[in-house]
């Protein structure tokens, strides 16, 4: 089976557990927390961050594409945002844009492109900030591959690592697109097989020089220490609770991990990330599935791949607060 094909169905089967009343419930009810709205032109949307710098956030389109909404300074809660598409789909073909970051230091978006119905392409492409010029597109794997790219992350120095949900791997890309190598380990691979229907999808770079990259049906969690020979290990998850079915991931400080899903979970490390902790979870909009947190003002905001109404869709960033 396809792998984004497989997150989708797997995203499918959680959400058919949804009633249909609760979902009408949850859309007209009064949110606990603070939302950001926002119109757009596609029902599925991967993934959104916040840029500081330009008071925006920027959003992957399942569909292949790329999006920014701006947030005016006299924003008051309630009001409506618009999407504006900056990169076409006709970048991407029949493609789709997935985990993306915002590599500040040089001023652009890296992206993670991929193949959801046949898994015969798989690219990671970086764009100017400023211009959405293209810098660079590389191919990670082609109709000849059983790959997938879902997410990345980006190091100080601009390389990129990308991860392969269905291969297992993580591919590592040079500050200017250029292929370095391939990340494997054992220790990826989980011995049933049902827990590799979908596997390494979330990673984050550490400022302390590491990978933190999650296995997302066993929930596993790894530390990558990239500067040692890429030695991974396991971090041991305390205190009971479970990371299994995260996607998206986001450090909200260097010893604060939050994982995006049905159940978003907090996670905390008081040993540089050897070990861990889940301290809190928050459900949110459950009936549009979180996939990706993004962090503004300190505050931590979901992304939904689901957007609802018609014929303007509405898609929404939610507040997370965490509880025990």
């Amino acid at each position: 089976m396809a792998s984004c094909s497989t997150k989708f169905f797997l995203l499918l089967f959680l959400l058919s557990a949804i009633p249909f009343a609760l979902i009408i419930h949850l859309e007209i009810s009064d949110p606990a927390t603070h939302v950001f709205e926002y119109h757009s032109a596609g029902w599925f949307r991967e993934c959104a961050k916040w840029d500081d710098v330009n008071q925006r956030f920027l959003v992957s389109y399942f569909d292949g594409g790329f999006g920014v909404i701006p947030v005016p300074e006299n924003y008051s809660s309630g009001t409506v945002l618009e999407e504006i598409p900056v990169v076409n789909n006709v970048d991407f073909g029949k493609n789709k844009t997935l985990g993306f970051v915002i590599d500040r230091p040089r001023n652009r978006v890296v992206v993670a492109i991929g193949d959801a119905v046949g898994n015969r392409y798989g690219a990671v492409a970086a764009y100017d900030l400023t211009s959405w010029k293209r810098i660079f597109l590389t191919k990670l794997s082609g109709p000849e591959d059983r790959a997938f790219a879902e997410d990345l992350a980006v190091d100080t120095e601009g390389n990129a690592y990308i991860t392969d949900p269905l291969g297992n791997k993580i591919w590592k890309v040079g500050v200017n697109g250029e292929f370095m190598s391939i990340i494997k380990s054992p220790l990826f691979i989980p011995k049933e097989w049902y827990n590799n229907l979908f596997g390494l999808n979330g990673i984050v770079y550490h400022p302390n020089g590491y990978l933190l990259v999650l296995h997302m049906v066993s929930g596993k969690l790894y530390k990558i220490e990239i500067g040692k020979r890429n030695e991974v290990k396991l971090v041991n998850i305390f205190g009971g609770g479970s990371l299994r079915f995260g996607d998206g991931m986001e450090l909200l400080s260097p010893n604060k991990l939050v994982v995006a899903g049905m159940t978003s979970r907090l996670v905390e490390s008081s040993d540089d990330w050897e070990s861990a902790t889940i301290v809190g979870k928050c459900r949110g909009a459950t009936h549009r599935l979180a996939t990706a947190p993004t962090i503004k003002d300190g505050k931590v905001y979901l992304s939904h791949i689901l957007g609802l109404g018609y014929p303007r869709k509405k898609h929404v960033l939610v507040e997370a607060v965490f509880s025990t």
